[in-house]
């Protein structure tokens, strides 16, 4: 019987140990927490977006770092398979706009506790124990000291996750691990992180939720992410899922030497012309007010005095303007601000916020139909450890289920 190790008790790591021991292996999985799985019991805010309801291929669509590394795993355990899995330990779960899919009681815990039944139901053993150092002989696993003590085991599944959320675990143990046995670690960023915006208003805008918008960013001009949805602003930028996704596509490597912009289109369903012809109705409507009380069935309440502002700056329209007196100029820079308003790229917040880690070992050293190691034998990898990651919406709480799937079948049938 083949002795495994799996390092780290989160989602893959659960997944992982699981799935080895149903296959027949011996599993020891080794959590330095007192508790299993912190950061799964956090994700969603609490209700735990474990995956995303479509086909493998527009999974892959979805990822923004090696999506076609993650085939093999993906098809070994499909959104699909993710959903039967988890409604077979007991789980109702439903499925939200955006084909996101939440326990239908909307506690991530449904989520831990179904997980911990699958390792225990499989008679995988836990110890509560810090891994410290893997021992290898002639480029093989033989084994791991792990609270002082040394143990013998065959192979090892790394899954100790990112850096983001270092209060659950989190802390870059595996990138030591993994570097320490001659592997290469992609740079390590933070990703699906709230953006700090160079403008103030963002301050007074604090708490404003944009729903249906389009936002876009712009690095010197060319376009680099544009998607619809909704955004937050903040005390010290934006944040929401649009932001989030945004951010996987911002590299902040290159230090000051970026120019990155982040635009908003506030009304993505109409083109300018028919936005003008909008403007022109909701001014016949209110065209014996002031231009700053014109503006309420365009914007929200909060965004109004800010969008005032920005138009008096920019375009000299003043705010006590009557609406019968606005030229056709000024209107179509309305119009112009409505379809892009502007936000200066200041700084990714730190890697502590990020719901993921972007980088990790480098897939090209790791085999993608079996998730070993090309350079130690027996040496797994599964989860945020590797680089691999996706978009908001469930697809990394799946990325980390089917490669811990996958990386627990290969390490106890190799």
């Amino acid at each position: 019987m083949k002795k495994i190790a799996v390092i780290g008790g989160g989602a893959s790591g659960l997944m992982a140990a699981g799935e080895a021991s149903r296959l027949g292996a011996d599993v020891t999985l080794f959590e330095k927490n007192e508790k299993l799985a912190k950061k799964v019991a956090i994700t969603g805010k609490g209700r735990c977006n474990l995956t995303n309801l479509c086909g493998v291929n527009e999974f892959l669509q979805n990822v923004s770092a090696n999506p076609k590394f993650l085939y093999s795993a993906l098809n070994y355990f499909s959104p699909h398979d993710c959903m039967d899995f988890f409604e077979n330990l007991g789980v109702g779960l439903k499925i939200d706009r955006g084909k996101r899919v939440f326990p239908e009681s909307n506690n991530a815990f449904d989520i831990v506790d179904a997980l911990k039944k699958f390792v225990k139901i499989n008679k995988a053993k836990i110890k509560f124990a810090e891994a410290e150092k893997i021992l290898t002989e002639d480029k093989k696993i033989s084994g791991l000291i792990a609270g002082g003590v040394k143990y013998n085991f065959d192979s090892v599944i790394l899954c100790t996750g990112g850096l983001s959320y270092p209060g659950t675990g989190s802390t870059g143990d595996g990138y030591k691990f993994a570097e320490a046995l001659g592997h290469n670690v992609i740079d390590l960023k933070p990703s699906l992180v709230p953006v700090e915006i160079k403008e103030k208003f963002c301050r007074d805008l604090m708490g404003l939720s944009l729903k249906n918008i389009r936002l876009s960013v712009y690095d010197g001009g060319e376009i680099i992410f544009s998607d619809m949805g909704e955004m937050l602003f903040t005390h010290f930028g934006v944040s929401g899922p649009l932001v989030l996704s945004a951010s996987s596509h911002i590299n902040t490597s290159r230090g000051e030497n970026h120019n990155y912009i982040i635009t908003l289109d506030l009304k993505p369903a109409l083109n300018e012309e028919k936005l003008d012809a909008r403007v022109l109705s909701d001014f016949e409507k209110y065209k014996n007010k002031a231009f700053k009380n014109s503006l309420g069935d365009l914007l929200p309440k909060k965004l109004i005095p800010e969008f005032v502002k920005i138009l008096g700056d920019k375009y000299k329209i003043e705010p006590d303007k009557k609406i019968n007196s606005i030229t056709k100029t000024e209107r179509l820079n309305l119009v112009r601000l409505l379809k892009n308003f502007e936000m200066s790229f200041k700084k990714l917040r730190p890697v502590e916020e990020a719901i993921i880690t972007s980088g990790g070992v480098d897939t090209r050293e790791i085999y993608s139909n079996k998730l070993e190691s090309k350079i130690i034998g027996g040496l797994y990898f599964a989860g945020e450890v590797i680089d691999a990651d996706a978009y908001t919406g469930g697809f990394n709480l799946q990325i980390a289920f089917s490669t811990g799937k996958l990386a627990g079948k290969n390490a106890a049938l190799q």
